[in-house]
């Protein structure tokens, strides 16, 4: 089974051909180079293809995208607000290595508490990120920002982090 990844989602419908306007967190301008299918999660863990016709680069967040068999502003009207998943290859392709959204399947090391698990989800808030980690079978949610991050090994896959005194303890007892 393949590893889905979401890149963010369709926000509204473009013209009158069935085009969408993609919002994502790729972290660059991308036109989504070399990705001919994306995934929209109809139900949970239940994954469609959608083959890609056209993309067309709106700004570094954005772009508008052509799907093959929607033909129609009610066909695209659809299929939103659904969210945009890529296949763990062409994720890896098109996410700049900057972008908190790179952080998906590295482990998460804290200092006090050690290995906790791996990022499951990546959350983007205005003033921090916040990354989606299964710790006992809970799911927590953890901020990375500038009293929290230590530091990002990008080879290793590791976030280490250094989180506030009971963080942890709050999704463990």
């Amino acid at each position: 089974m393949s590893n889905y990844f979401s890149i963010g989602k369709l926000a509204s419908a473009h013209g009158l051909q069935g085009d969408l306007l993609l919002r994502h967190s790729l972290g660059k301008k991308s036109a989504l180079k070399g990705v001919s299918v994306i995934f929209l999660e109809e139900r949970k863990n239940s994954f469609i293809p959608y083959f890609i016709q056209q993309v067309t680069v709106r700004d570094a967040e954005s772009v508008y995208i052509k799907l093959e068999g929607i033909d129609t502003k009610e066909a695209a009207h659809k299929l939103m607000p659904a969210q945009v998943y890529l296949q763990e290859e062409d994720f890896k392709q098109q996410t700049a290595s900057s972008a908190p959204l790179a952080m998906l399947g590295f482990a998460v090391e804290d200092e006090q508490h050690g290995l906790l698990g791996t990022i499951d989800e990546v959350i983007e808030m205005p003033m921090q990120v916040l990354v989606k980690v299964m710790i006992k079978g809970k799911e927590a949610l953890l901020p990375i920002n500038e009293q929290s991050l230590i530091k990002v090994d990008k080879k290793k896959q590791v976030v280490y982090l250094n989180l506030p005194d009971g963080l942890i303890e709050l999704y463990t007892s």
